[in-house]
């Protein structure tokens, strides 16, 4: 019976078994490995610093700007209400400023949403609450300018419609708009979490190539006493060069990276909050006097007036948030802001203490006066504190693209440069092994 064939995997691998056994065939194996293992390191490390750059540049101009403009969302929305019911307060005697006020603060909310409708996935959660917001803000709109339209006549009934838009405000939209913002900060931290962790997989892949090189090569000595092989050293320069323009770029962009975020981020987040928090209040301190005591709260048994209560928890949030952004303020130029705004709340909360005896004693005029008054008034202070947190936030807002841009700008041209140094790399050794090969020849 004849013997039976055998396969071509078998074939090949006893004629590989057989080149083994011999310097040129060995050599051809170390080569082919060498190559190999330079051109993985390549390919890894473009791969995992083209995804790395990718996350960073998102964070610079797509996350941060969305989770911002989520934020602007919110308090446009919040301060359209408080500058609704501060020109109710003024009742026939309403300021063009503070109607420009309510009207700019609504267009930049429509606005905010349409581009936020643009970055939103069809069909996710940040999509319906988008949606959800396009149709309330019309109805609130409705709702203020009847409001504003019964204050004019003398009617008290349009105080009713303050607060019905008031509470939709309250309770529908600026949940929403919170929702929104959550979603997009999730979005930020989920783009730092892709931007920052090291590339381990590629600083493995390299050291291990630079150690097979160094092996070859001392192999190489031990065999023919030759203390360099030039293609083999040319190799290990480029794979070096390689490695050392990972782990270096990495490290500087993560630490400007890692910087955008104490020093921008969380600074950013405290002062959005506490800037809210002013808006609310202020809204409250008007809401006040539109409602004269109509509105109440039970708490512990007492009965408070409800716009007065949500007053002192708003205030309570202003002055923590302005207490943990000095905290994160590393220098004076961050620090003067925040103080300036502490020393307004406090001027504030005094004005607001005297305006609320006067309303509780029965003197609404004077309270009135107080509050929205051209001289004196609390509302100068709210005006003092908004002021300070805007050039708060603006100054956070710059130190952020500065440390952001930074650090994706140290991982510039690094996918290429690895890829290129790479291929440079594997040449070269192939190369090495060919002119010892060439010796047998």
């Amino acid at each position: 019976m004849p013997p039976s064939r055998r396969t071509a995997f078998a074939e090949g691998a006893e004629r590989l078994r057989a080149a083994a056994t011999t310097e040129p065939g060995r050599l051809r194996i170390i080569g082919a490995v060498l190559a190999l293992l330079v051109v993985a390191f390549g390919a890894v490390t473009a791969w995992q610093t083209s995804a790395r750059s990718a996350a960073a540049d998102d964070v610079l101009h797509r996350s941060q700007p969305l989770s911002a403009g989520a934020a602007g969302i919110y308090r446009s929305l919040a301060d359209a209400n408080t500058a609704a019911s501060t020109g109710y307060l003024a009742g026939g005697q309403e300021t063009p400023d503070s109607r420009d006020r309510y009207e700019k603060d609504i267009s930049t909310a429509a606005a905010g949403l349409v581009t936020a409708a643009a970055n939103a996935e069809p069909g996710s959660a940040p999509e319906a609450t988008i949606a959800r917001l396009n149709r309330l803000l019309p109805e609130y709109k409705g709702l203020i300018e009847r409001a504003r339209t019964y204050n004019r006549q003398g009617y008290p009934v349009g105080g009713a419609y303050l607060r019905y838009a008031n509470e939709k405000m309250q309770k529908q939209m600026l949940p929403a708009a919170e929702d929104l913002y959550s979603t997009e900060n999730r979005r930020l931290t989920g783009d730092y979490g892709d931007a920052t962790p090291y590339p381990w997989a590629a600083i493995a892949l390299g050291v291990l190539a630079l150690a097979a090189l160094g092996r070859a090569q001392h192999r190489m000595y031990r065999r023919t006493n030759r203390v360099l092989n030039h293609g083999l050293v040319a190799a290990s320069a480029a794979t070096a060069v390689a490695l050392l323009w990972l782990v270096v770029g990495h490290a500087i962009a993560r630490s400007g990276l890692d910087g955008s975020y104490e020093h921008g981020i969380r600074s950013l987040n405290v002062l959005h909050d506490a800037r809210i928090a002013s808006l609310k209040a202020r809204g409250n301190e008007n809401l006040s006097l539109v409602s004269r005591g109509a509105e109440t709260v039970t708490v512990g048994g007492t009965s408070y007036d409800a716009y007065y209560h949500d007053f002192d928890k708003d205030m309570a949030v202003l002055g923590k948030g302005l207490t943990e952004a000095a905290r994160l303020a590393d220098d004076r130029a961050g620090t003067a802001p925040v103080k300036a705004a502490e020393t307004d709340m406090a001027v504030w909360k005094r004005r607001h203490a005297a305006a609320r005896a006067e309303d509780e004693n029965g003197n609404y005029q004077q309270a009135l006066d107080k509050v929205i008054g051209a001289k004196g008034a609390t509302g100068e202070c709210f005006d003092g504190v908004d002021r300070s947190l805007v050039r708060a936030i603006g100054r956070e807002q710059a130190r952020f693209r500065q440390a952001a841009g930074d650090g994706r700008d140290a991982m510039t041209g690094l996918p290429a440069g690895a890829a290129v140094l790479a291929v440079l790399g594997a040449a070269a050794a192939v190369a090495g092994i060919g002119r010892r090969l060439s010796e047998y020849r």
